[in-house]
């Protein structure tokens, strides 16, 4: 990624969206992190969002399941993002699957005024359906990252979120006490035992 990084740093003002996505515990937020602390360590002006009803860990930092963190700002929807992002280089949004469709647009008119965009988020939901805009933003992205986590039951790479509770709410926000990573085999076996049980 360091020639991305050269290239808004040399004046050359070439948009474009960046997506990391995958399962939960898959390190999305951990390269974030590390895209973004890269480009303000090439002193680009950087802004990290992320949807206000994320809070497990703290307020105003995007923080990692490794507990790396970020400074970011909670926004209540996609337009907020578009009036906070000005005069920047750098654009992060963490949790991109919470936020609205209306995303897909803000993230093409920042990628269109010249901003690098990266966004982080689960492309599949807990009973592996594509999640919220993430599918829409990986067809238009210029690059995307699609992170594994290991299968909790049998090793392999994980790309499922599986959620341990029995609610159908689509939203529910939590670390392994409700989720955990698995394969494809062991995500369709875990399925399978909830719909005979």
């Amino acid at each position: 990624m360091l020639f991305i990084e050269n290239s808004v740093a040399n004046g050359n003002r070439k948009g474009w969206i960046e997506v990391i996505c995958g399962s939960m515990f898959s390190g999305k937020t951990e390269e974030l992190i590390r895209r973004l602390k890269r480009a303000k360590f090439a002193k680009l002006r950087t802004e990290i969002f992320k949807p206000h009803i994320d809070s497990r860990y703290s307020l105003e930092e995007v923080v990692s399941h490794d507990s790396n963190s970020i400074t970011s700002t909670p926004v209540t929807s996609s337009g907020n993002i578009l009036l906070m992002a000005s005069n920047v280089d750098v654009v992060g949004i963490d949790e991109a699957q919470f936020f609205d469709d209306n995303l897909v647009n803000v993230c093409n008119k920042l990628a269109n005024q010249g901003v690098r965009v990266i966004v982080a988020g689960l492309d599949m939901d807990f009973q592996g359906k594509p999640f919220g805009p993430i599918p829409q933003l990986m067809a238009c992205a210029e690059y995307v990252t699609k992170v594994h986590a290991i299968c909790m039951k049998c090793g392999d790479l994980a790309q499922y979120s599986h959620r341990l509770s029995d609610t159908d709410k689509l939203v529910v926000l939590g670390e392994t006490d409700i989720y955990e990573p698995l394969c494809r085999k062991c995500f369709m076996e875990a399925a399978r035992k909830k719909t005979n049980s």
